[in-house]
């Protein structure tokens, strides 16, 4: 079993239609589930998730968005430890908050895997991540 967290984008692809970046997404949860792998993401993705269907004033969407990934991710809070990696991060001055912010709560929850859409976070190193993927490159 290994840990694996999703960036915002993989749950977009997966409830949204995004075509080819849909199916992909779809296929690596699918084998996720089957090697009984653990799905972890931020309480960031939650947030980011319901920009959209806020601005619509939406909230069935929103409340149906927040259940389908609090059911099947474990949410990753930013707390003290992630703000210290988050910190160590940003000082480098190269990654986007919202991407620190994201890297800083996998790593803080010791991941195996970190899985993007954005392939300038592929290969970065940061401590408490073993490997950062981005979607195309996924070892299913």
């Amino acid at each position: 079993m290994s840990r694996v967290f999703w960036d915002t984008n993989l749950f977009i692809y997966l409830f949204e239609d995004y075509g080819v970046l849909s199916k992909a997404v779809g296929k690596l949860r699918s084998k996720m589930l089957d090697r009984g792998d653990q799905l972890l993401t931020s309480t960031l993705t939650l947030g980011e998730i319901l920009v959209k269907p806020s601005e619509r004033n939406d909230t069935e969407l929103c409340r149906k968005y927040e259940r389908a990934i609090s059911t099947a991710a474990t949410m990753i809070a930013f707390d003290v430890k992630a703000a210290k990696v988050y910190a160590a991060l940003r000082s480098e001055r190269s990654l986007k908050a919202p991407d620190a912010i994201q890297l800083a709560c996998a790593a803080s929850a010791n991941v195996d895997l970190f899985v993007t859409n954005d392939e300038r976070l592929q290969g970065r190193h940061v401590d408490g991540i073993q490997f950062i993927v981005a979607l195309g490159r996924v070892p299913i």
